[in-house]
C-alpha cells in the first residue's frame, strides 16, 4: 500500500503592485521562505527563491532582469547565472535551478501561491 501526500495551495497577498518598481526585485517573507518578487510591468509579476542557487546567498531580488527571446529572466548579481523567471531553469549552468512560485495580480495586489504538504 502506498500513500501520497497531497499539497494544498494557498494564495497569500504580499503587497500592492504599485509598491514595486518595474524591472526591480523586492523581498517578501512568506513563512520561513524569502521570496524575490519581480514586477516587469502591468500585471506581469514573478516570484522566485531569494537564495542564489549557486552560493546560497540571499541576493536574487537584487538580480538583473532581462529576457532570452520572449522568456523573462533574472541574473544572479553574484556570478551572473541567468534563470528563467517562469521555470527556474538556469540558462548558463544546467546543474542549477531556481525555485519558482506562482504569482498573480488581483485587485491591484500581488499574491503568491504557497504550498504546504
Amino acid at each position: 500500500m502506498t500513500s501520497t501526500i497531497e499539497a494544498t495551495a494557498t494564495w497569500v497577498r504580499v503587497c500592492e503592485v504599485r509598491d514595486l518598481e518595474p524591472g526591480w526585485g523586492e523581498v517578501a517573507l512568506l513563512g520561513s521562505d524569502q521570496v524575490a518578487l519581480v514586477h516587469l510591468g502591468g500585471d506581469e509579476v514573478y516570484a522566485v527563491d531569494h537564495l542564489d542557487p549557486h552560493t546560497g546567498a540571499p541576493v536574487m531580488a537584487r538580480g538583473i532582469t532581462g529576457s532570452r527571446g520572449d522568456r523573462p529572466t533574472i541574473a544572479s548579481p553574484l556570478h551572473k547565472e541567468v534563470y528563467d523567471l517562469v521555470t527556474g531553469e538556469c540558462y548558463t549552468n544546467g546543474a542549477l535551478s531556481l525555485r519558482t512560485f506562482a504569482a498573480r495580480v488581483v485587485d491591484g495586489a500581488i499574491e503568491v501561491e504557497v504550498r504546504a504538504a
